[in-house]
């Protein structure tokens, strides 16, 4: 049998005497959706950011399709295949919503360090070819400064897209957006998650996107894992509702499915 996409095994950070993650083990397949949820403080940023390589684990292994990459930087983590996208977008105002699709399109080609000014023709067709996949075509050359802020979530899904990975992190990337905007991007990277068999691993603290595009679900409380399965298990488990305490959202009518 093949490796599984994402493997982690036995993931632990501690920050002075704060346990941040704590014995944190899982898999993720091809074309699965991921999502990691708790509450604020539980420690899925820091497990974001080790597996991203921007933070070293004190224990653990992290392995993507069998290859070890625990501890290497996120520059190297990223030409393995791995996307990111970020709570707070991060794109250059300045350029074209095009010229910041070929950015990382010149990163993946190894041509960045010989870009001058913009980015001009280079890899034109290839950048519209994703601003079409995210349904962003028809802006290319408007400044993505001008962009409202669903827009500007479509262009980074579209940028971190770039380098044609296999893994796809997402950070809550529905944060600070419109409910009807929410559904729709987490829609849309369903889609191309599946059609392209890219993993997702994504944070979120809106429970309605969760439930309704994860395909699994892994709840973090104070570092550990305290509950993993399906929607469905996870909405009826006691540790989770103990967690949740208070929000109704979470479990709603359908906690007896």
């Amino acid at each position: 049998m093949s490796a599984p996409l994402l493997s982690v095994d036995h993931l632990s950070k501690s920050y002075g005497g704060v346990k941040a993650v704590q014995d944190v083990s899982f898999t993720l397949e091809r074309g699965e959706l991921l999502a990691l949820i708790g509450p604020n403080g539980a420690g899925k940023s820091t497990c974001f950011n080790m597996l991203n390589g921007q933070v070293r684990p004190d224990f653990g292994r992290i392995r993507i399709e069998g290859r070890e990459t625990t501890g290497l930087d996120p520059r190297r983590v990223w030409a393995l295949g791995v996307g990111r996208t970020f709570q707070i977008t991060a794109t250059f105002g300045s350029m074209s919503v095009r010229e910041n699709v070929q950015v990382g399109l010149l990163a993946r080609h190894g041509a960045l360090a010989r870009m001058t000014g913009f980015a001009g023709r280079t890899l034109a067709a290839e950048a519209d070819d994703l601003l079409a996949l995210v349904g962003m075509r028809d802006a290319a050359e408007r400044p993505s400064g001008e962009l409202a802020y669903g827009d500007l979530k479509r262009l980074e899904l579209a940028v971190a897209l770039t380098n044609e990975p296999s893994l796809l992190l997402m950070d809550e990337p529905t944060a600070g957006m419109a409910p009807a905007d929410r559904v729709e991007l987490m829609r849309l990277a369903a889609e191309i998650a599946r059609a392209r068999r890219i993993g997702i691993l994504f944070t979120e603290h809106d429970m309605d996107v969760v439930f309704e595009h994860a395909d699994r679900i892994m709840v973090l409380d104070r570092g550990r894992i305290i509950a993993e399965g399906t929607p469905a298990t996870v909405r009826r488990d006691p540790k989770v509702r103990a967690v949740y305490l208070g929000e109704g959202h979470l479990f709603g009518s359908e906690a007896a499915a």
